[in-house]
């Protein structure tokens, strides 16, 4: 059991500090590299994709200016007498009271 608690290291010299400064340094400067260049990455496909979308779509954008009401003549469309859609709102008579 006394093995096991001496140590038989010496401490660093000044030039392996160094070397280990150095080594750590250039790490992070690869790290910060390659970093940059997958935000780079990143953002060019980000471009890409939205340029494909806004060119693939650019005949959709021009009928929707033609037509705002999304082509449809709302007029022509309504069947009387059918409810497509809607609130009711009941107003009551000024001569209308509740006895109860």
């Amino acid at each position: 059991m006394e093995n096991l608690s001496y140590t038989a290291t010496k401490p660093p010299s000044l030039l392996r500090k160094v070397a280990g400064f150095a080594v750590t340094v250039a790490l992070v400067g690869l790290v910060l590299m390659f970093s940059a260049l997958l935000f780079m990455a990143i953002l060019i496909a980000g471009t890409i994709a939205w340029g494909y979308l806004w060119w693939r779509t650019r005949d959709l954008r021009k009928q929707m200016r033609k037509h705002p009401s999304g082509g449809m003549n709302m007029e022509s469309e309504v069947i009387r007498g059918e409810v497509i859609e809607g609130e009711v709102i009941r107003v009551a008579d000024s001569g209308y009271r509740d006895e109860r």
